[in-house]
């Protein structure tokens, strides 16, 4: 299912959206102040985020720009109490995708969260591709050099979770979140060991590798420049 980031500051609130949004059947991933939504998404693959303005510690205002000028490409849903025209029109050419105001009625942010998420999933990336490999996810199919590779769905999934970090390091336990859906941490060697059962499809000895350890960290898909 669809993974939300909900950022708002009332308690009262935030439980009840969370509550309700989980009711309805996504995965909700909560906040409660600027700079640690900001965080979140730039760590956490979520589907979309109902952002909330009037923050502690970081503007929500802020929190998008900073989200578009990092590449963050996901629908963003402003919740709040402000209804001036001017702060809608200064929400949305800062980067939102829509604007509700508070108090709204839950049935119609349920019909706006669908109406972006059907937006995203129309212009989602389905091809990807590092060096001379490629992956479509349509297909199901991944060649590297007009070869055909063979996966199971496990390595798939993981391969990519990489191609869509491609160049950005991944922690384990980003890995075991999305990829697994295990929050637990105690994936690791199971991690390591599809780690190396990936390298051994697609890498190819006569190119430089595409999967890189990153010590202390986790690992890194890089494109052979």
């Amino acid at each position: 299912m669809p993974r939300l980031l909900v950022v708002e500051d009332q308690p009262k609130l935030l439980q009840s959206l969370e509550r309700g949004l989980r009711e309805e059947g996504y995965e909700v991933v909560t906040s409660s102040d600027g700079r640690d939504a900001y965080e979140q998404a730039s760590t956490t693959l979520v589907d979309a985020v109902i952002l909330d303005l009037m923050l502690p510690k970081r503007d929500g205002m802020e929190v998008l720009r900073g989200l578009r000028s990092d590449g963050f490409s996901k629908p963003v849903l402003i919740l709040t109490a402000r209804d001036e025209v001017e702060a809608r029109v200064e929400g949305l050419d800062s980067g939102a995708d829509d604007y509700l105001v508070k108090p709204f009625a839950f049935v119609e942010l349920l019909a706006r969260v669908r109406a972006l998420l059907r937006r995203d999933v129309l212009s989602r990336e389905l091809c990807f591709q590092a060096d001379d490999l490629e992956m479509n996810l349509v297909a199901r199919s991944v060649v590297r050099g007009g070869v055909e590779i063979d996966l199971t769905r496990r390595e798939f999934e993981l391969l990519e979770f990489l191609l869509r970090h491609k160049n950005t390091p991944v922690t384990r336990e980003m890995i075991a979140r999305d990829v697994w859906k295990e929050a637990t941490g105690t994936l690791t060697n199971t991690i390591d060991v599809y780690i190396t059962l990936l390298r051994k499809k697609i890498e190819k000895p006569d190119r430089p590798p595409l999967i890189h350890t990153v010590r202390g960290v986790g690992y890194v898909l890089k494109d052979v420049a």
